[in-house]
């Protein structure tokens, strides 16, 4: 009996210290291989952390900007004054006259019915394939007053020629036409208003046009200026394109690029060389001073840079 308890104690000394149970495990997988030159963070990347939160603040403040300008700016509120106020355009449909005129929403049919009750109210001004001249803009609240041969309302007072109204903001509503018609209409027009229903949104002087374009047509009234534009040498035509003045133009070149400007001062540079400076914008918006010397620019000055 005493053999038999020695083979047992030799037994349990060789067999190897592990549980049982992981003698049953499958054989672990052998360790990954990094690359040469490879190394496996053990802390987070906090500087990508902190890139990607930085990218996610700058889209959330360009969608904030882009919020806050889906509202009419005042600059784009000059470029269509400039652009749209005093265009030549053929009529599409009969103008009706007086002081109600015809109001209508961008983007929508025109109500004919609407239309024919105003012209047999008020006769009609043109009829389709007339030349009229667009007279003067105005912005008021959420609709775009457009005059066409001076408007149906009658004569107005030099005063009242330059309007000013409470808008929102620090943005009143501005109405910048220099003399309400220069034409000499006599206040025997039209008047047309787009109704947005709404605060006005931002648009170009284009957009404009194509929301006139159910009763206006703009396409074929400046095929002569087109054909004089297309003699000018080509940094002149480019200039005039990119719609910005550049030295050496002369004021019919730079009203072609820029449209009319909001004023003009004169004054003599220290050599007695009279200067005179047409001025696009108001501070501390984007304002553009564009210098002539003569018929010619000499300089143009864009503030703020």
């Amino acid at each position: 009996m005493n053999w038999l308890a020695c083979a047992l104690s030799v037994f349990l000394l060789a067999m190897p210290d592990t549980p049982r149970v992981a003698r049953l495990l499958p054989p672990s997988a052998k360790p990954a291989q990094l690359p040469p030159g490879d190394t496996l963070p053990v802390l987070p990347d906090f500087q990508q952390t902190a890139s990607a939160k930085t990218g996610s603040d700058a889209a959330s403040k360009a969608g904030e900007k882009k919020s806050k300008a889906a509202n009419l700016q005042p600059y784009s509120r000059l470029e269509i004054i400039r652009f749209v106020s005093g265009e030549f355009v053929r009529v599409k449909k009969a103008l009706p006259g007086g002081k109600n005129g015809f109001r209508f929403s961008p983007g929508k049919p025109i109500d004919e019915a609407t239309l024919r009750r105003a012209i047999n109210k008020a006769g009609s001004i043109a009829n389709p394939g007339d030349t009229v001249q667009i007279t003067q803009i105005v912005f008021k609240g959420s609709e775009i007053q457009v005059d066409i041969n001076g408007g149906g309302r009658g004569r107005t007072r030099f005063r009242d020629r330059i309007q000013i109204s409470a808008g929102s903001g620090n943005n009143p509503d501005v109405n910048l036409n220099r003399g309400a018609n220069p034409a000499g209409y006599q206040g025997n027009g039209s008047t047309l208003y787009l109704d947005f229903g709404k605060s006005l949104p931002d648009m170009t002087p284009e957009e404009v046009k194509e929301f006139l374009s159910p009763m206006l047509d703009f396409g074929r009234q400046r095929s002569a200026t087109v054909n004089w534009v297309e003699t000018l040498p080509p940094e002149m035509q480019q200039a005039i394109k990119d719609r910005k003045a550049i030295v050496g133009m002369d004021r019919e070149m730079v009203v072609a690029a820029m449209g009319r400007p909001e004023r003009k001062i004169r004054e003599r540079d220290p050599d007695g060389l009279e200067l005179e400076d047409w001025i696009y914008g108001e501070p501390p918006s984007r304002t553009i001073f564009v210098t002539f010397a003569g018929e010619k620019v000499v300089r143009v000055k864009e503030f703020p840079r």
